[in-house]
């Protein structure tokens, strides 16, 4: 069955994390995505991940990822026919999305307003750390930086042990997921128009997307974020130690609140209003941290879901990764084990599945340069010339 972007010409001159990921989801939905690699300067995911031999192969775990479903163009853009090269492909293409500074592809005649002239229906997506304008437009940053100057590190963790970074790059695959969606828009309108436009995607925007309801909380009330941990602000939310393990609790609303106390035996304690919960706070938690206390974390996980309260116990991710319930969804895809190496891997493909055309892996993640003449060759050049490619060091194929 067809996908929602069969057909769809991708291409991928992203790097890092988030622009690979925003063309990873593109490509699971069918797009053909097309990745310009570096040959001299390779993806720093590439060497990143804690294997070496993969890391030293250019088949680092982080780039593994979100590397599958797409081919690799090996070119070298500092070269007139490695960027010639790029032309003859955009000419055609339905996406360009990259990540490079502001103002570095314009210099190589290769930015928004030149690509529209050769292809008007091209949506054009850039990816940087502030956007395309303003004050902060020349300046580079990462995950870790746009955490630490957004207020998201000062809001995690606990007033003894703040600020932290989150566990996972959460600002990196949620831009992925902002710019797959941005260009999904893009190419929605230009499904009105027939023109393509420019998409200026700045993470640091991203970052504070992240936290609307703390922006909303600081500018309309006064209340600034602050790192609380695993506390909430009504005792039904947080983590309590149980005799084996860890358990956090999500009775959020009122109606949960009422069935955890009736199902604890404690129908005293059942609130009216968000405000009864928010004053009587020490006393619920105090109460909760003796019950719980008496049981183990998978015990009470099985006896409140049977209450209808959400809970869970605090598991590690080789325990949430054996969940029956990804198997059913098919939300890990299973790999061949790269390199020549033994055995699988797996990797997440997408939170959601289609009544017409699930998202899915068809092709492993490529070596750098693995489809370079065979893109090439699609694209209008002959043999001769692509040889004289590689020769000149223009493009480049598997090493």
């Amino acid at each position: 069955m067809p996908r929602a972007f069969d057909g769809l010409r991708v291409i991928d001159a992203t790097h890092v994390l988030a622009g690979p990921f925003a063309s990873y989801q593109l490509a699971v939905l069918g797009a053909d995505v097309i990745k310009i690699d570096r040959p001299d300067d390779p993806d720093q995911v590439r060497i990143q991940g804690p294997d070496r031999a993969l890391n030293d192969a250019g088949m680092g775990t982080t780039y593994l990822a979100q590397g599958a479903n797409k081919r690799s163009l090996a070119l070298d853009l500092k070269t007139e026919d490695g960027r010639a090269a790029l032309r003859v492909l955009l000419k055609t293409a339905d996406v360009f999305v990259q990540n490079y500074r502001p103002g570095a592809l314009e210099t190589l005649g290769l930015g928004y307003n030149d690509m529209a002239a050769l292809n008007p229906r091209l949506v054009y997506c850039s990816v940087s750390a502030f956007g395309h304008d303003g004050p902060r437009r020349e300046e580079t940053g990462y995950d870790n930086v746009f955490q630490a100057i957004s207020g998201l590190m000062a809001a995690t963790g606990t007033p003894e042990v703040a600020p932290l970074k989150t566990g996972a790059p959460v600002v990196d695959y949620s831009t992925g997921y902002m710019t797959a969606f941005a260009i999904a828009a893009a190419l929605f309108q230009r499904s009105q128009t027939g023109v393509g436009q420019h998409v200026d995607l700045a993470m640091f925007d991203a970052t504070l997307m992240l936290m609307s309801t703390h922006v909303t909380a600081l500018t309309a009330a006064g209340k600034a974020p602050r790192p609380e941990g695993n506390r909430y602000a009504v005792a039904g939310l947080g983590t309590y130690d149980c005799a084996e393990g860890k358990l956090m609790l999500g009775a959020a609303n009122l109606r949960q609140q009422k069935r955890l106390w009736e199902a604890l035996g404690h129908p005293e304690m059942v609130k009216h209003s968000n405000n009864e919960r928010f004053d009587d706070y020490d006393r619920e938690e105090a109460l909760l941290a003796r019950i719980l206390a008496t049981r183990s974390a998978a015990e009470w996980e099985v006896f409140l879901r049977d209450h209808r309260v959400p809970a869970g116990r605090v598991r590690g991710l080789d325990e949430a990764l054996a969940d029956p319930q990804l198997d059913h969804r098919g939300v890990l895809h299973e790999l061949d084990a790269p390199e020549g190496r033994e055995g699988t891997y797996k990797v997440p493909v997408a939170p959601f599945l289609m009544s017409a055309g699930n998202p899915a892996i068809d092709r492993a993640p490529p070596r750098i340069g693995e489809h370079s003449a065979e893109v090439l060759a699609e694209a209008g050049f002959d043999a001769d010339r692509i040889a004289r490619m590689f020769e000149s060091g223009a493009a480049a194929k598997p090493g």
